[in-house]
């Protein structure tokens, strides 16, 4: 084999190599297919609700899950558990600086930091921003096919949600609203 021959075929197998080391692959979530709902407790009862996201995106290296972004629209939250006055009442007062704030911060955001495990279902860790705070976040999630499913414990309190709160206030007895609310995340891609 002459110089010139070695040369090229070192170069494609540099190139081989450098390509079959990793494929990255950046997946954009159907907002429309995806559904976010959530549900918080408090000491007489419970309320649940949905949000919507606004974007979001699930990165893959290899085929496996890798890292994501979302973006929440703190704005569409909304009460499905409860119609008429009551329902645009507890909408509005989660909206308020009360709660979530939504005129000054109408989105928040959870960005995948780290992977682990394998096959269907992982462990992730993200970071979440709410209100404006980012506080880490641990989770399992289960990535099939073109579906991902996730279901979270938040505790509002790292939040600064303060509405309600044993965390904040004394003596509210039987008015408190637990700090802890979960969400279930069934997104498509």
């Amino acid at each position: 084999m002459n110089l010139s021959n070695l040369k090229a075929a070192s170069v494609v197998i540099v190139a081989m190599s450098i390509m079959s080391v990793s494929e990255k692959t950046e997946k954009t979530v159907d907002v429309e297919k995806s559904n976010v709902s959530w549900k918080a407790y408090k000491v007489t009862g419970e309320h649940e609700g949905t949000i919507k996201l606004k974007s979001g995106t699930l990165d893959f290296e290899n085929n496996d899950l890798a890292g994501g972004t979302f973006v929440i629209d703190m704005s569409s939250i909304s009460v499905t558990d409860l119609e008429g006055d009551m329902k645009g009442k507890l909408d509005g007062h989660l909206k308020s600086a009360d709660f979530f704030g939504v005129e000054e911060h109408p989105e928040s955001s959870l960005v995948i930091t780290n992977v682990s495990g394998s096959g269907e279902t992982l462990q992730v860790t993200a970071d979440l921003t709410i209100k404006g705070i980012t506080e880490p976040i641990t989770f399992p999630m289960t990535v099939k096919e073109n579906k991902a499913t996730a279901e979270l414990k938040i505790d509002r309190a790292n939040y600064d949600v303060r509405y309600g709160s044993n965390s904040f206030f004394d003596d509210l007895k039987d008015k408190a609203i637990y700090d802890e609310f979960d969400l279930k995340v069934d997104l498509t891609y």
